[in-house]
C-alpha cells in the first residue's frame, strides 16, 4: 500500500519537477535568493562592501556581473571613491544571487531611490561587464557606451581587465 508521503513523490516525479543545483543558483542572474537592507559600513573596493543589516549582521557584498580595477590597478582608487560617494553610509538594499566562494553575497544594489550602483559604475567607465558571468546585453551596451566615449578607464589606451591584472 502507497503511504501520503509516497503519493507526493511520485506526483512531484510525474509532474517534471526538476530541482535546481545551487551551482545554477549562483550563476543566475535572474535568481534572487533575498533581499538584504541596511547601511553600508566600508567601502572594500569598487566592487565589493560591508553591509551591516537591522539585526546587526555585517554582510560582505561582491557587485554581479561587473569586475572594478583591482587595488593598485589604473582606476582602482576612482572607483573605490565612486562606489564610495554613490553609497557609503547610506542606507541600501541588495537583491542577492546567491554566495561567491569567498562567502560574499553577490547581487545588485539599489540605492538613491532607484540607482544601480552595478550600472552607475559601468556607466562612468569604472568597471568592466564581466562577461564569464553575464551575459546582459544592457550591460554589455552600457560598457560600451562608455568606451566609445572615453570614460573613466577608457581613457587609458590599454586598459587591462582585472582578471588578467590578477594573474
Amino acid at each position: 500500500m502507497l503511504h501520503k508521503a509516497h503519493i507526493v513523490v511520485l506526483l512531484i516525479v510525474l509532474s517534471g519537477f526538476k530541482p535546481i543545483n545551487s551551482i545554477e543558483l549562483n550563476k543566475s542572474s535572474q535568481y534572487h535568493q533575498e533581499t538584504l537592507s541596511g547601511k553600508v559600513i566600508a567601502i572594500t573596493d569598487g566592487d565589493t562592501f560591508k553591509l551591516l543589516t537591522k539585526d546587526s549582521v555585517t554582510h560582505k557584498i561582491r557587485l554581479a556581473s561587473i569586475d572594478c580595477p583591482e587595488r593598485k590597478q589604473p582606476f582602482s582608487t576612482k572607483a573605490k571613491g565612486f562606489a564610495s560617494e554613490a553609497i557609503f553610509g547610506k542606507e541600501v538594499r541588495v537583491k542577492t544571487q546567491g554566495k561567491d566562494r569567498y562567502g560574499r553575497y553577490i547581487g545588485w544594489v539599489y540605492y538613491d531611490e532607484g540607482k544601480i550602483l552595478n550600472e552607475e559604475l559601468l556607466k562612468n567607465g569604472l568597471a568592466w561587464h564581466y562577461r564569464k558571468y553575464s551575459k546582459d546585453q544592457n550591460l554589455q551596451k552600457m560598457e560600451d557606451t562608455a568606451r566609445e566615449q572615453k570614460l573613466g578607464l577608457w581613457a587609458d589606451k590599454t586598459p587591462i581587465p582585472p582578471w588578467e591584472w590578477r594573474y
